[in-house]
């Protein structure tokens, strides 16, 4: 068996391939690098009943890679550049060969794959670590699951300003309720729930429009979000909205807060 593992600064994300086949992924959290990724392969065999003697190698990637030596648990490691990693895993999990894979983490990263080509096209500061940021002063809230639930009775009218807003005429290829400034509105009245819709359409709409940039700049027809971000619910509707406007297709493919793991495991076979 191959693992792929994704190691963050809090969490590290796990998946296995034996003979082909993907063991179900899992994450687990902790403060410590090293302590997270030990951790893992310990939850990950203990959750599937395997023994640590099945594991031919890790894969092993992500921001906490440097602080890992040349085995865990014993067991040798491979470590894997992300962008690769990301490529690999998008397109796996979408099934196609090429497209703009985007990772949404606390940052963003994309990447342009054709083929096997896989290139670091770029990336923005922009992810989950800005809407936890955004609403630990602005919600008094660090938990992401609660944020996303004020999110779902929020009005983003009441923050941002829309086409329609500023614009008497109808602008040719802009709806009216396409955002023309995100937190331009912002009047007294907005609740948290509207500040909760409205930091993560700000955060995930941009990332979109990068995104699009990304696909007409490389000439990829696909885009295919990847990460932890993406699987929230509002990412569908505001990428439903941007494939509209841009004529992009947007995919976010099932498992793909895995994606990262996945590719550094798929990068062993290469």
């Amino acid at each position: 068996m191959t693992l792929g593992l994704d190691l963050g600064g809090t969490t590290t994300d796990i998946v296995g391939f034996l003979k082909d086949n993907m063991i179900e992924p899992l994450t687990v959290r902790a403060d410590d690098p090293v302590a997270s990724a030990s951790g893992a392969l310990g939850r990950f065999l203990h959750t599937n009943n395997l023994d640590l003697n099945i594991i031919r190698t890790i894969a092993l990637t992500g921001v906490g890679t440097g602080l890992i030596g040349n085995t865990l648990l014993g067991v040798p490691i491979k470590k894997i550049d992300e962008f690769t990693a990301i490529g690999l895993g998008g397109c796996y999990l979408s099934g196609k060969s090429e497209g703009i894979v985007v990772s949404m983490g606390t940052g963003t990263a994309i990447v342009d794959v054709k083929e096997k080509h896989i290139e670091h096209w770029g990336g923005t500061g922009l992810g989950g670590g800005t809407v936890i940021g955004l609403s630990k002063y602005l919600l008094r809230t660090l938990d992401i699951q609660r944020i996303v639930r004020k999110a779902l009775n929020g009005d983003l009218s009441k923050v941002d300003i829309s086409v329609g807003d500023i614009s008497t005429a109808e602008i040719t290829g802009l709806p009216n309720d396409t955002t023309a400034s995100n937190f331009g509105k912002a009047g007294d009245d907005a609740s948290d729930n509207d500040l909760a819709i409205a930091i993560i359409n700000l955060v995930c709409q941009n990332i979109g429009v990068l995104a699009v940039c990304a696909a007409r700049c490389t000439g990829n027809p696909s885009i295919i979000l990847t990460g932890k971000l993406a699987t929230i619910p509002q990412m569908k509707s505001i990428c439903d909205n941007l494939s509209i406007l841009y004529n992009k297709t947007f995919i976010i493919p099932e498992k793909a807060q895995f994606a990262t793991a996945i590719g550094a495991a798929l990068a062993i076979e290469l």
